[in-house]
């Protein structure tokens, strides 16, 4: 499986979207600080992640939630309540 994913910052409440084959292995990096673009707003927790089969649907999905404001507002709407905490 492939995953897309979420993650909220504890330290300033930023968003992240991502892509990663292992989910479990990937947000422990990211909370390493091994992961250039989240090493500064770490702590982070996974707010929600899409699996998918195949590698090219899970880094299209990826693709559009990044480049379209849409896309974040999107999520943003569907997860008020998950974003609150």
């Amino acid at each position: 499986m492939f995953y897309v994913y979420l993650l909220k910052s504890l330290k300033n409440k930023s968003l992240y979207i991502g892509f990663a084959p292992d989910l479990r292995a990937r947000i422990i990096k990211h909370n390493q600080g091994l992961v250039r673009s989240t090493k500064n707003i770490r702590p982070v927790e996974l707010i929600c992640y899409e699996a998918y089969k195949h590698k090219s649907d899970a880094l299209t999905r990826e693709k559009r939630l990044k480049q379209f404001a849409k896309g974040y507002a999107s999520l943003k709407g569907r997860l008020k309540n998950s974003l609150m905490l």
